[in-house]
């Protein structure tokens, strides 16, 4: 018998995340999934209401193989003949399970490289994200479980949880801090061998309700492209390329990253060298998911993490542009609860977030107490 759970996230999926109507074609992309319950409900779903489902399911052994060995030209094909078909879908469900998330570690750093700018560029970055409705979610198994150091059972319970929340609720909650993003120029951050100041003027500001990515639960803006000025030292592990990246450290004069250091500085400076926007920033956003507190080294997870935020390296968003533009997009966050170390948020001179609580009473309804 299917575990009901899976009914309530599909229908999440379909209804609210990318809004499936009569005669629309969803594309529907499996990476690794220890079980095919939740496909099968989809396209069940999408046909019942009138709608194409497009599946596609893909081994990521198989995917190491192609991005080691591809030419630049197989590479460029590669992408080219995904983008067409990316073009002609009006939805975009990602589904992803991971037997193993280190899987692409070995992986040259120059094939790595050409892979983001010859595929993920141009099918994910270019077409994607801007063109389709779509969402993106990893799927619950023994691995992800193991990351998060829990039992399969108690990690199932947590991921239908955080998952499958009331976001229209949430979506209420996030309505004053988008509007004070919206109307906000200077940011200062501020914690353990974090100093950080940039402006957010004008650029745009997004809540994150459940309709890109599941968990949700983040808004959104965009730093101006050469506003940022001082250091930021994330506390939350990275995986970026099949390599898992701890206490990165970035020091910015101008916008741009002038000094780059982790565990693993050498590989992260040559992924900061992908092309000259790799460098500058594309995002900066505030987690709230109530349920999710301590990560997993999943961006998808730890990006929402209550009383986190994060800053992105690479690519911005069109719905948030500050026009950089880059092959990479690397979500970094930083947790600021006191069990963390602490830290503060300020918007044009206003504490905003203080060890990752909100303070003004317009911003307290999004603290895990009166979220959950």
């Amino acid at each position: 018998m299917t575990d009901p759970r899976w009914e309530s996230l599909a229908a999440i999926l379909i209804d609210h995340s990318v809004r499936l109507r009569e005669g629309q074609t969803l594309l529907i992309e499996c990476f690794d999934l220890p079980d095919t319950a939740l496909p099968r409900i989809l396209i069940r779903n999408a046909a019942a209401r009138g709608a194409r489902a497009l599946v596609e399911t893909r081994d990521t052994r198989i995917v190491r193989e192609l991005v080691r060995h591809g030419s630049e030209s197989m590479m460029r094909t590669w992408g080219e003949i995904d983008r067409q078909r990316m073009d002609r879908v009006d939805a975009y469900l990602g589904l992803r399970g991971a037997w193993n998330i280190c899987e692409l570690t070995d992986v040259p750093p120059d094939q790595m490289d050409l892979y983001n700018t010859l595929y993920q560029k141009p099918v994910h970055f270019e077409c994607r994200i801007t063109r389709t409705r779509w969402c993106v979610l990893r799927l619950p198994s023994a691995s992800m479980a193991q990351q998060a150091g829990m039992s399969t059972e108690a990690f199932e319970d947590l991921y239908f949880k955080v998952c499958t929340l009331d976001y229209r609720r949430m979506a209420r909650a996030m309505a004053p801090l988008e509007r004070r993003m919206k109307a906000a120029d200077r940011v200062h951050i501020t914690g353990p061998a974090t100093d950080l100041q940039f402006s957010i003027k004008d650029i745009g500001v997004r809540m994150c309700k459940g309709d890109h990515n599941l968990p949700d639960g983040e808004v959104f803006s965009c730093p101006v492209r050469e506003s940022l000025n001082g250091t930021i030292q994330f506390n939350t592990p990275t995986l970026y390329s099949g390599t898992k990246f701890e206490n990165v450290r970035l020091d910015f004069a101008r916008g741009k990253i002038v000094k780059a250091t982790s565990n693993h500085t050498s590989r992260l400076n040559e992924i900061l060298d992908t092309d000259p926007g790799s460098r500058y920033t594309g995002e900066f956003a505030l987690g709230c998911n109530p349920y999710i507190l301590n990560p997993l080294c999943d961006t998808l997870f730890d990006e929402k993490i209550s009383g986190s935020l994060h800053l992105t390296p690479g690519q911005a968003y069109e719905t948030c542009d500050n026009g950089n533009r880059s092959a990479v997009h690397w979500d970094m966050v930083l947790i600021q609860r006191p069990e963390w170390g602490g830290g503060e948020i300020w918007f044009d001179g206003e504490l905003i977030r203080k060890d990752g609580m909100f303070v003004p009473k317009d911003l307290q309804p999004l603290n895990p107490a009166q979220l959950k």
